[in-house]
């Protein structure tokens, strides 16, 4: 069992350090960008939540970061773009906050920087509420991820395996499909020459595996026809589409092996069946 590596001399202190520095650094921001909420003619109590606007949304963004470091780039740049848009934003504001009392006594804006700032509050909420979406959408993701590898591994066995749960192997042409026992009957024909030969494949039919009576396992697969029918049963997924796994679950349930591409001609089929009738009624 491998052992935990000890942690660096200094670790903790280099902890404390960061904390304190984001404390102080978050206390300074604070500051200034409560000053401009009452610049921007924000009312009483409200001006201290107007900084938590800003920097608190680049530290849930900071966050969503951590929590979508395996989603696709697209997803990570697109909250790359929030927190930076929120970062540079306080780093403006503060700025400007610090600028404009080097000048005069009482912060005085004007309209433009007034109206930018006010647009704020209601564009954060717009980008929590979709970063929230985007993380809740990769988290299920991930959580299709293990059941449709389930899926495909059980369907890869569909491709090698018959009826009764054996694996099976093409035939060259001209030759059928006939149990391994049935190979040592033209023995008997030299049984006529030799009593010796006739023991030997008498034998060797008595050790040849007898073909089983009854499959064993799931059913024989069911015709296209019938596996569309079972297929209707199935509920419809998302955006009220026909669902691949849906039917799969259908299908199975009912004991039937189905292959890839034998599901894909099902749902195909079922996909088009619904088109025309959405068309029909519309």
């Amino acid at each position: 069992m491998p052992s935990t590596p000890a942690p660096l001399p200094g670790t903790a202190t280099i902890r404390l350090g960061i904390a304190l520095l984001g404390a102080i650094g978050f206390a300074l921001s604070y500051d200034a960008l409560r000053q401009m909420a009452l610049a921007i003619h924000i009312r009483g109590p409200l001006t201290y939540a107007f900084p938590l606007v800003i920097d608190g949304f680049i530290a849930i963004g900071i966050c969503a970061l951590i929590i979508l470091r395996t989603a696709p780039l697209r997803s990570r740049l697109y909250v790359w773009a929030l927190v930076g848009t929120a970062t540079i934003t306080s780093i403006w504001a503060n700025a400007l906050h610090a600028i404009h009392l080097n000048h005069r006594t009482r912060l005085h804006l004007d309209d433009v920087t007034v109206g930018a700032l006010s647009a704020i509050a209601p564009l954060a909420l717009a980008g929590a509420v979709h970063l929230y979406l985007v993380i809740r959408r990769h988290l299920a993701t991930q959580r299709q991820e293990p059941e449709g590898a389930t899926h495909s591994h059980v369907t890869a066995a569909d491709h090698h395996s018959g009826a009764d749960g054996h694996q099976q192997f093409p035939h060259p042409a001209g030759e059928s499909e006939r149990p391994t026992a049935t190979s040592v009957a033209p023995a008997d024909d030299v049984a006529e020459d030799s009593a010796d030969h006739v023991a030997d494949d008498d034998a060797l039919v008595a050790e040849a595996p007898e073909p089983s009576s009854k499959p064993k396992g799931r059913q024989p697969s069911a015709t296209t026809e019938a596996l569309i029918e079972i297929g209707r049963t199935a509920p419809l997924g998302r955006n009220g589409r026909v669902s691949r796994r849906h039917i799969e679950a259908a299908i199975r349930s009912k004991g039937h092996p189905i292959g890839k591409d034998r599901l894909n001609e099902v749902k195909d089929h079922l996909q088009a069946d619904l088109d025309r009738t959405l068309a029909d009624a519309a």
